[in-house]
């Protein structure tokens, strides 16, 4: 017998891991498409679109400990 799972509303840890894994995505696009062996902290931060502190609340677990 087949058993049939339902599927059920994403919660935070769910939002949190796509966004983390839309970012490696991003990341590997970027390295891939780059000349150089590895990309630069700038290059990163701008793939990444890091715009500072503010940015880092966007988890709550980092934002906490970075206070």
């Amino acid at each position: 017998m087949t058993q049939v799972q339902t599927l059920r509303a994403p919660n935070a840890q769910d939002r949190v891991a796509l966004a983390e894994i839309e970012l490696c995505g991003e990341l590997m696009i970027a390295a891939s498409a780059a000349g150089e062996d590895r990309l630069s902290p700038d290059r990163i931060d701008e793939v990444l679109d890091v715009r500072g502190a503010e940015s880092w609340a966007t988890v709550p677990r980092q934002a906490a400990r970075r206070g």
